[in-house]
């Protein structure tokens, strides 16, 4: 690959370096704006440039959302002197905040995009929430003032607000037509701090992102903290404690162009031509083999998975395919946790934790997109821990290991929800927060025609429908952030599904008990109707514990066995009648339902559809 003549071939000075990342609620226009910074820096030419350039995957371009942190670095001058800039243009939905909090431990700076026409949003917050953690310099800037119902003097006197700053200070641009673009650019040198760490010191570098090409092997995205990396040089993984040869370094801009050399404070990429996906772990650090450091960096912390769903192949000799997958998208999404699992009913497979629904789409898209599988995936849960009367406690990630016998007490998984939305729908969401089992914690106005509403609702309530919900009950202006809150005491129950007095695992769920008969009439009216007949009756049945509480039953298949009876004595007709019911008797005895594969994919796709006072499905 030709070195490119706008980086520089030595690694840059740590004084000349800013690290910074774009933070926004989804579809607030950071990818725009990154487009704009891209053409302003010369980084990207007009014959290259392409709208969302750095959304790479088809998935992003698709549904307009940002999934994956992008790294790019550009020039900028300012004076005489020539800066590089190393943006990461960061996720904007809540399911995706681990890569928002990766991309904030690689930068010293974030620019906070709002919506000139919306204002803050509860995911924005967020954001900025975990950028003052991190320590980092705010910039705040106002996106979309193009727009003829943006009004940017309300919004920047929210954002002073809750920023600490002056109205004047928010800087107005607009993605579309790239005004105020280099002013933010010019911005960001002045205010941004330069990079900080020893040149002399054994080599430290932290991991924040990986991904695996299929010719290369595993391409590694780092920033260095201290020392420097040198192409031929041997390099140690900290945790692992692997060893590798480094072939080749570079920086991303946009495109990957080969440097002599990464030192402090700068931002790029290595490869070293390992396959093993393992090997390289986002959050380790890497250092010298020849001098090693003493003390690794600190990682990111482990993400907790929200949601729980099982993946399996519809073909089960794509099994060995799958879990391969699965250990290449955790290389690339570092928040994905599974381990195998086998259902009666599916098959072997994978119990996957995801962060949130549209994480569970999103991975089973891409599962399926670029590793040709076909799925299906069982109806999300979430943890329970569940404690018996011998003092004994179990864990619960899937409903069919929820313990039968006498049970303490289930504790169930709580979150911290603010939700954001213009006053007039204060009434609509309270009532709904309560219909999900939630307590209003506090209610704060942002102005006056805008409030944060925080309430502690449980997990279950909020993974399925309820952002759907609070978005049609507010015309979509709500908006909504959660993170957890530990546990809480609950009465919920196990739900059962029995074919002909047989449990199907797959269907199991575990609802709040005023939810179980809904969930209990829902599933068996959905498998009646796609259960074939057989030649024996066969009863469908919605049990919690012992007690059946729905059933439907999908009737027998029967011939006309009166068809050569044309007449004649009532007794032999009685007789025939009466054979065929011992012998549709003996049938049921040794006869097996078997559920077809359609069915079990379609059933477990409309569970995402059916009513639970406890937990209602999308």
């Amino acid at each position: 690959m030709p070195t490119d003549p706008r980086i520089e071939p030595a690694s840059t000075a740590p004084a000349l370096i800013r690290n910074f990342c774009i933070i926004a609620h989804i579809d607030h226009g950071k990818s725009t704006l990154a487009d704009r910074m891209l053409q302003s820096t010369g980084v990207v030419g007009e014959r290259e440039a392409r709208a969302q350039y750095l959304d790479r995957m088809d998935i992003e371009r698709e549904r307009g959302i940002t999934i994956k942190s992008q790294a790019v670095r550009m020039p900028w001058t300012v004076g005489s002197e020539a800066y590089a800039l190393n943006m990461i243009d960061t996720p904007g939905h809540v399911d995706f905040t681990y890569e928002v909090s990766r991309s904030l431990a690689a930068c010293e700076g974030a620019v906070l995009l709002v919506d000139a026409a919306q204002g803050i949003e509860a995911q924005t917050l967020a954001n900025l929430y975990l950028a003052m953690e991190n320590d980092l310099t705010i910039i705040p800037v106002l996106n979309k003032i193009d727009l003829p119902a943006a009004d940017p003097e309300r919004y920047a006197k929210e954002l002073a607000g809750l920023i600490g700053c002056d109205p004047s200070d928010v800087l107005r641009v607009s993605g579309k037509t790239g005004e105020g673009v280099d002013a933010l650019l010019d911005q960001i040198v002045r205010d941004i701090p330069a990079p900080v760490g020893d040149a002399d010191a054994p080599l430290r570098a932290v991991i924040f992102d990986s991904v695996y090409d299929t010719y290369r092997g595993v391409i590694t995205y780092v920033r260095v903290i201290d020392g420097n990396l040198s192409p031929r040089e041997k390099i140690v993984m900290m945790s692992t404690r692997a060893t590798h040869e480094l072939l080749e370094i570079g920086v991303i801009s946009p495109e990957p162009v080969i440097t002599k050399g990464l030192g402090v404070g700068e931002v790029g990429y290595l490869i070293t031509g390992v396959k093993d996906v393992r090997q390289s772990r986002v959050g380790d650090t890497v250092t010298n083999a020849a001098k090693p450091a003493t003390t690794s960096l600190g990682g990111y912390r482990d993400p907790k998975p929200m949601v729980y769903s099982g993946l399996y192949p519809i073909d089960g000799s794509d099994y060995p395919i799958l879990r391969d997958a699965l250990d290449r998208l955790k290389l690339n999404d570092a928040s994905l946790l599974y381990e195998p699992e086998t259902s009666v009913a599916l098959g072997f497979g994978f119990r996957v934790g995801f962060l949130g629904l549209l994480h569970l789409e999103i991975v089973r898209e891409r599962l399926e997109r670029e590793f040709n599988l076909e799925l299906i995936s069982t109806a999300p849960n979430v943890i329970y821990q569940v404690d018996m009367e011998d003092g004994t406690s179990v864990t619960v990630t899937n409903p069919s290991e929820f313990p039968g016998g006498k049970v303490g007490a289930v504790h169930e998984p709580m979150v911290r929800a603010t939700i954001i939305t213009p006053s007039e729908y204060i009434g609509t969401v309270m009532e709904l927060c309560q219909q999900r089992r939630g307590t209003m914690g506090s209610m704060d106005y942002l102005s006056e025609e805008r409030v944060e509403m925080r309430y502690v609702l449980p997990m279950a309530e909020i993974v399925f429908d309820f952002f759907d919900m609070l978005k049609s009950r507010t015309r979509g202006y709500a908006s909504l952030d959660y993170e957890p809150q530990g546990e809480q005491i609950a009465d919920l129950v196990k739900v059962d599904i029995l074919l002909q007095g047989e449990h199907v695992d797959a269907f199991s769920a575990v609802v709040h008990k005023d939810a179980a008969y809904a969930y209990g009439v829902a599933m068996v009216g959905k498998l009646k109707e796609l259960i074939p007949r057989q030649q024996f009756e066969v009863p469908i049945q919605a049990a919690v514990g012992s007690r059946v509480i729905a059933r439907e039953t999908v009737r027998a298949i029967r011939k006309d066995v009166l068809a050569k009876c044309y007449g004649g004595d009532i007794s032999r007709k009685r007789k025939l009648l009466e054979k065929q019911k011992e012998g549709k008797k003996r049938m049921k005895n040794i006869g097996r339902v078997e559920v077809p594969q359609e069915a079990f994919i379609a059933a477990l796709n409309t569970t995402d559809e059916t009513a639970s006072t406890g937990g209602k499905q999308k």
